[in-house]
């Protein structure tokens, strides 16, 4: 008697997937992208795909507002109160209330605001506490803003900040992003909140790599300032404009280091005297980016209808998916995010060519991206990405890494955006 054929992992992860894509059916809006063909997007954790509202919004904001109503739609067309109506929207993601966020700047000149105005609120405490591994942004502002008021930043990880914050009396703001953008680390938001609040400081998080897939939960969390883009898994565009929360309580202390007229109480009285709006208001700087806005507005609308815990909850799947795919497939390299569910909505995998094993898959239809000095970043943003296609990218994975694709002079060339 002949032995059984061996059986076809493949084929059985097939199965398995059809079978997870049915049960997370309620929040496929793959219909609602425009992707192209045969290409599966692992990057909507650095720049989010297209959608067809947000296609359509920004050609109206052209061609109709701008084009016809010119200035009037300022007025017509609410351009003057988009800032804080999209911000209303972003916070029905995040878990905040109505009131407490708004849009306009980038997610730096946002960060700035937050932890000058955070530091401020705490007078006589020196200490500002932030990730060294966190994006350098977040790194190199919050270095800024502690050289300005004199302050003393200390680079603190995540794992250590509630040791650090216990019993001091020191700590103006701890300042942490809720996703490590390399690893997919999910920090406990909720936790290092109370561990900061009990020590009297406050707390900033950056919401870069959860808004819009995490269930972040901002005011059941305590938060007290966040910050966060509007291109990623919210797909408003390159340069789309970030979003700056601030919790109510702390609105009416809240001083803005950038007084500009957006955020000035009556900013047609052209008064030369700055009087704070009321707010989140206030919070606003200059003439918001409305183009950049408007198309925000349109790319969120692929959430209407859906809850965010269930946007996480096939996050959750696709990602875990990913992870056992590799594992039955025999793709032998250490996967770095964590396989329980304290991760965001990626899979980072380390190799020593992880740049050109990046530029292999891209080859091959899948794009993911590359982050110093050895991280093969993929991307999940659950709402255009099914359970079929993690298996497919899975098994370019591990094609690419058997045949040893990414030895391949052409990979290898640096482009100036990794």
């Amino acid at each position: 008697m002949s032995e059984a054929a061996p059986a076809d992992p493949v084929r059985a992860l097939s199965r398995k997937a059809r079978d997870l894509d049915a049960v997370h059916a309620a929040t496929d809006r793959r219909d609602a992208f425009v992707l192209p063909e045969g290409l599966i997007y692992l990057d909507g954790n650095s720049l989010g795909a297209m959608s067809k509202a947000a296609r359509d919004a920004a050609a109206d904001a052209v061609t109709r507002q701008w084009g016809e109503q010119l200035i009037r739609a300022w007025n017509e067309s609410g351009w003057w109160s988009a800032p804080e109506r999209v911000g209303d929207r972003i916070a029905e993601l995040i878990g905040a209330p109505a009131g407490s966020v708004v849009v306009g700047d980038s997610t730096t000149i946002s960060l700035y605001k937050a932890v000058h105005a955070a530091t401020r609120l705490r007078p006589g405490r020196r200490v500002v506490l932030t990730d060294p591994d966190s994006f350098p942004t977040d790194v190199h502002v919050t270095r800024g803003v502690c050289e300005q008021l004199g302050l003393t930043l200390e680079l603190v990880s995540p794992n250590d900040v509630e040791a650090r914050l216990a019993g001091s009396n020191d700590v103006a703001l701890a300042a942490y992003s809720q996703v490590d953008y390399r690893t997919g680390q999910l920090w406990d938001l909720a936790a290092i909140t109370t561990a900061a609040h009990d020590a009297g400081a406050l707390v900033c998080w950056d919401l870069c790599h959860s808004a819009g897939v995490i269930d972040v939960g901002l005011s059941g969390g305590g938060a007290d300032f966040a910050v966060g883009c509007g291109y990623k898994y919210l797909s408003g565009g390159p340069g789309a404009p970030a979003f700056l929360f601030v919790a109510p309580q702390h609105l009416g202390d809240f001083n803005n280091p950038i007084l500009g007229w957006n955020g000035h109480a009556t900013p047609f009285a052209m008064s030369p005297e700055h009087i704070p709006a009321d707010g989140i208001t206030r919070a606003r700087v200059g003439t918001p980016p409305v183009l950049g806005i408007a198309t925000l507005e349109g790319a969120l609308t692929a959430y209407d209808g859906l809850k965010v815990v269930d946007v996480r909850r096939r996050s959750l799947s696709l990602t875990g998916f990913f992870v056992e795919c590799l594992d039955v497939l025999g793709v032998d390299l250490p996967v770095v995010t964590p396989r329980d569910d304290a991760r965001g909505s990626q899979v980072s995998l380390r190799h020593p060519e992880a740049y050109a094993v990046v530029q292999a898959l891209i080859a091959r239809g899948v794009i993911g991206d590359f982050r110093e000095s050895d991280i093969v970043r993929l991307g999940f943003a659950p709402l255009y990405l099914s359970h079929e296609d993690t298996l497919t990218a899975a098994v370019h994975v591990r094609d690419v890494i058997v045949r040893r694709e990414f030895e391949h002079e052409q990979f290898r060339a640096r482009a100036t955006v990794t």
